[in-house]
């Protein structure tokens, strides 16, 4: 794929997250994706599977948010196979705690598929929105 259609996949992933649509968005991710959250809160690691991703990641945050995370990119920088995007996050969980996060996404493009992500965000957030 092209620079321009990898960026185009990365904005459609966080396009669709924002209008709720996770199938859409996991349609983008490889099987085999490895995506590694950082940090040392419950919700950290590298997973090995988009199953796992989905597993460990989206469906416990997904369960514990009011609506959608709505991701805004703030720059988004590729080349190569690799797109860099940095963003924030709105949304607010079903306790009331604002989850407003501020990320730094790195991800591998391959045979039209995101492959590996790593996400650095504000690891105190996540603790203190999910616990």
């Amino acid at each position: 794929m092209s620079i321009s259609e990898n960026k185009q996949l990365v904005l459609g992933f966080f396009d669709d997250i924002a209008k709720g649509n996770i199938q859409g968005a996991l349609d983008r991710m490889a099987e085999d994706l490895r995506f590694t959250l950082i940090g040392t809160t419950k919700l950290s690691g590298v997973f090995k599977s988009r199953k796992e991703f989905v597993d460990r990641i989206l469906a416990p945050i997904g369960a514990q948010l009011e609506g959608p995370l709505t991701i805004t990119t703030d720059n988004l920088i590729a080349e190569g196979d690799y797109v860099v995007v940095q963003s924030h996050g709105r949304s607010t969980t079903r306790k009331g705690v604002a989850y407003n996060n501020t990320y730094c996404q790195v991800f591998r493009i391959a045979e039209g598929k995101i492959r590996e992500a790593t996400e650095y965000l504000d690891t105190e957030l996540v603790t203190r929105a999910f616990g």
